[in-house]
């Protein structure tokens, strides 16, 4: 009997924020599949591992996801991660892909999710926290009001146009693009607030366009509105 797979989300960064759901998953699977090279430097698999120790005692396979936007790369990379997971399947071991957030949120684990269901294997996806939430619920804000839009845009694309859209942006992963997306927000006349590493130790949070810095981590989320609350 084939295992199954699991995409299992940790939340955005503080282990309390992992559902009971996700932690039960782990400690019932064979197989701890985390996105990289080496496991234990993988942020998601610090932050199961404060919520369960019990993840020291299975096994733990790296799956490299590189960080770029060359379709042969990636290609290649997906093949690879899911053979690597067929493996542990075909063997009859129940595994668990850890990831940030939520798995359907900006997740490299939904491309393997989808090539593993077109074989004779179970998959089911296990709902995280998403950072944008958490890093809201730091802030005392609310994202949508009432008619208020909600937009959630990859900082990491073509953000122009997005900016100008209607209520609530969420600029996710906007790290490296900081100095371009802070022109932007100038230009906009724009209210803005950075969240850095939302629940991790080295949280910081920036108000206003003016006090965000030049560069930033990964793991870097922008909340933009019209100033005065305007649609």
């Amino acid at each position: 009997m084939k295992g199954k797979l699991y995409g299992v989300g940790v939340g955005p960064g503080d282990p309390e924020l992992m559902t009971i759901k996700a932690a039960r998953i782990i400690k019932e699977c064979d197989v701890i599949a985390v996105p990289g090279k080496i496991p234990e430097e993988s942020i998601a698999f610090r932050i199961a591992r404060q919520a369960c120790p019990e993840i020291d005692e299975k096994l733990l396979i790296g799956i490299p996801m590189p960080m770029t936007k060359d379709e042969k790369v990636l290609k290649r990379s997906h093949e690879e991660g899911v053979l690597s997971l067929k493996h542990q399947l075909d063997e009859g071991k129940d595994t668990a892909f850890l990831t940030l957030g939520d798995p359907t949120v900006y997740s490299t684990y939904l491309y393997l999710h989808n090539e593993i269901r077109k074989g004779e294997y179970e998959a089911e996806i296990i709902s995280g926290v998403p950072s944008f939430c958490a890093a809201a619920a730091k802030l005392h804000m609310s994202i949508g009001e009432k008619d208020e839009q909600i937009h959630v845009i990859p900082a990491s694309y073509q953000v122009e146009g997005a900016l100008g859209l209607p209520g609530t942006k969420v600029l996710m992963k906007a790290g490296k693009k900081l100095p371009d997306v802070k022109k932007l927000l100038r230009e906009q006349n724009a209210e803005s607030v950075m969240v850095e590493n939302c629940g991790m130790e080295n949280e910081r949070i920036y108000h206003g366009t003016e006090n965000i810095p030049e560069d930033a981590g990964y793991y870097t989320l922008l909340f933009v509105k019209k100033r005065g609350g305007e649609q």
